[in-house]
């Protein structure tokens, strides 16, 4: 692959919800420059742009790839994004290197819901956008139907460059507004110039003027012209609509079907002349990663996108992120899973660095005397948790080098060992992306795991104030052991505990007070309800007596945990749940059923507050509600709904809960 100059490069991703055809519609597109001499399927596992094993099981993206292609001497760099809503991370690491990007819509599906949410994502970044009409061929294609959705949900300059003849099995070509022609389309792609069919020409008039207004806007000697009647030229026309498209200003729409070919070699056309190029930036080199992958045979592969200066190969970087120097060997031009090295990457382009040791997605990489930060990728924060079990030592040994590996390549996903439940946690961001990644750790490092229940991390701790006396007394020949203490256990208003002493006349030397504070704090690390950790409890030695010879700290600290023993059952224990403050952002018309799936969980709503994404609903909710709350939220809003949560307070577990919670511990031989 040879380098090209920053005007001569398109970075374009290719967005919308599963199912559209994008990946696809890079495969004709591939085809059409002569890349492939055959069209792969999806359902066979065979296309350029779907090449990791778990997309051939799925028989959809999971992951982000690179397909750059070559058309009429501009180099269309193709990113070929996931289309739900476990990944979305990959397509905001896509969205944040596209210098435009291309919403793929199903004439029969309409606009679906990852279409709404990555919407808002380009508009919030007036990002330059375009829509290709897609499964035109289908039962039920409508496009005039979608093209006025489109204007209502969206609100934006939509203009039509081509639109379809016919629909369905009746689907056979398109015309072409810009040069006023229709045409048919072989095997190989190519467009064959038909007659304009006659009950077509007053559309083709009417959006051609929509495409010359939206051109004229672009500019105010054009829009003089235009309001003043005169003809535009076709260099006028196109320069217009470049400018007006690269401002976000109008949307191009095409149609066609990527699977028969018809209207992608137009497609091509347009996305190579009129889309943005790059911005480069003046000043020395920087580059962002945008996605990191971990091969097991080429090792840490970092996807980058140049925004200033040149990257070369065999030369050392600077990583800001890490505070780190990095030293670049081999970079390669991907296309899907072929490469080819490359000396060096010229702004504006995108390519892909092997064997970095520190970098991943979202770092900069910096000329090393140049120290600057690129801005970031913001990266949603994971919140479906599983814990995870290793069915064997050997999986138990490999499991932490093994997730460590994949969350170099996955920024949604982590994974925490939990002290208090002894359970390891994946978190991710749903089902689908636990399953994918598990699948990942058994086929590519041959770990092994089965899933289980999260644990929620009760504590206990007393309601009532009690005294409690703890005597240890041994023997049998030779030095005995004796520990005798009277401990006064309350509740604590602030922190977890408290030790004191009130000790008059040497009834136990102070030598002895830690480790009567010892006892006590093991003894609190299993709970007398249900085993778990004791919180909130003052402590205070008031009493007690030893023995000259056989008194020692161990002694003491049995003593001190039979006193614990003895007095908190007595002491009103409860047990403690964590409570979570959690914040829900929905379109309105779902706030009712948010607020009344909380009713359901225990929750609490605190208030609501609307926003330009709809309205956000505050609540506290137990943590044991909420382990698979971002499954039940997409079910509640059909994928439209976000949230984000943190720990809050331990309270009080209801008396119903809490005699279940007891009762299984108790069966456990807790």
């Amino acid at each position: 692959m040879k380098n090209y100059s920053t005007d001569k490069i398109r970075n374009i991703a290719l967005v919308g919800h599963g199912g559209t055809g994008k990946t696809s519609l890079i495969e004709t597109m591939a085809f059409n420059t002569g890349l492939i001499s055959r069209m792969g399927k999806v359902e066979e596992g065979n296309t350029v742009a779907d090449y990791h094993p778990e997309e051939t099981a799925r028989q959809s993206t999971v992951h982000t790839s690179l397909v750059p292609i070559e058309w009429e001497g501009i180099k269309l760099n193709l990113l070929d994004t996931p289309g739900f809503s476990d990944f979305i991370f990959e397509v905001k690491g896509a969205l944040r290197v596209a210098d435009s990007c291309l919403f793929v819509f199903s004439a029969v599906d309409g606009i679906q819901v990852q279409h709404e949410i990555i919407w808002k994502m380009t508009e919030k970044s007036d990002l330059p956008r375009a829509v290709f009409i897609n499964k035109m061929d289908r039962e039920n294609a409508d496009y005039n139907k979608l093209l006025d959705e489109l204007k209502s949900r969206f609100k934006a300059n939509f203009v039509p460059v081509n639109f379809p003849i016919g629909a369905a099995q009746d689907f056979k070509g398109i015309v072409d507004i810009l040069e006023q022609k229709a045409y048919e389309f072989g095997n190989d792609g190519r467009p064959k110039e038909i007659e304009v069919p006659g009950e077509l020409k007053d559309q083709l008039d009417e959006y051609r003027e929509m495409l010359i207004e939206a051109a004229a806007e672009s500019d105010d000697e054009l829009t003089l012209k235009y309001l003043e009647g005169e003809e535009l030229t076709p260099e006028e026309i196109k320069m217009g609509l470049q400018k007006t498209i690269a401002a976000a200003k109008a949307v191009p729409v095409f149609s066609g079907s990527a699977i028969q070919n018809i209207g992608v070699y137009n497609l091509d056309h347009f996305l190579a002349q009129y889309m943005p190029a790059p911005k480069c930036e003046e000043g020395p080199m920087a580059a962002l990663v945008f996605k990191t992958l971990a091969d097991p045979y080429v090792g840490r592969m970092n996807f980058i996108r140049v925004f200033r200066g040149t990257f070369k190969g065999d030369t050392q970087v600077y990583n800001p992120n890490k505070e780190k120097n990095e030293k670049v060997g081999q970079v390669l031009y991907v296309r899907g899973k072929n490469s080819e090295q490359t000396p060096e990457v010229p702004c504006g382009d995108m390519a892909v660095v092997v064997k970095l040791t520190e970098t991943v997605s979202g770092d900069t990489l910096c000329d090393k005397d140049h120290k600057e930060q690129l801005e970031g990728i913001d990266f949603p924060v994971p919140n479906y948790t599983l814990a995870i079990i290793p069915k064997s030592k050997n999986d138990e040994d490999k499991l932490g080098d093994a997730i460590h590996k994949l969350i170099e390549e996955d920024p949604s996903l982590k994974m925490e060992k939990n002290t208090e439940t002894k359970q390891t946690l994946l978190t991710g961001m749903g089902e689908a992306h636990l399953n994918i990644v598990m699948n990942k750790l058994k086929n590519r490092y041959g770990v092994d795991v089965s899933t289980e229940d999260v644990k929620v991390p009760y504590r206990e701790t007393i309601r009532a104030k009690v005294e409690a006396e703890g005597k240890h007394k041994k023997q049998s020949g030779g030095r005995g052991q004796y520990g005798h203490v009277y401990i006064r256990f309350e509740p604590l208003a602030e922190g977890d505990f408290e030790f004191h002493e009130e000790i008059f006349g040497g009834a136990v030397p102070k030598n002895y007070f830690p480790a009567v504070e010892k006892g006590l704090r093991e003894a609190m690390e299993t709970g007398v309800l249900a085993g778990y950790p004791t919180v909130g409890i003052k402590a205070t030695l008031y009493d007690g007596s030893y023995h000259s010879v056989d008194s020692s700290e161990m002694a003491f600290k049995i003593a001190a945990s039979l006193a614990f023993k003895n007095g908190i059952p007595k002491a009103k224990p409860v047990l403690l749940e964590p409570v979570m403050y959690v914040e829900v952002t929905v379109p309105d018309e779902f706030m009712g059923d948010i607020m009344g799936d909380f009713n359901t969980k225990r929750g609490r709503v605190l208030g609501t507050e609307q926003n330009e994404d709809g309205t956000t609903i505050k609540a506290h909710v137990p943590q044991s509600e909420m382990f698979k709350y971002a499954n039940d939220l997409k079910s509640m809003t059909q994928g439209r709904g976000q949230f984000k949560m943190e720990f809050y307070a331990y309270e009080e577990v209801p008396a119903n809960i809490a005699e279940k919670v007891i009762a299984e511990a108790k069966k456990k031989g807790v």
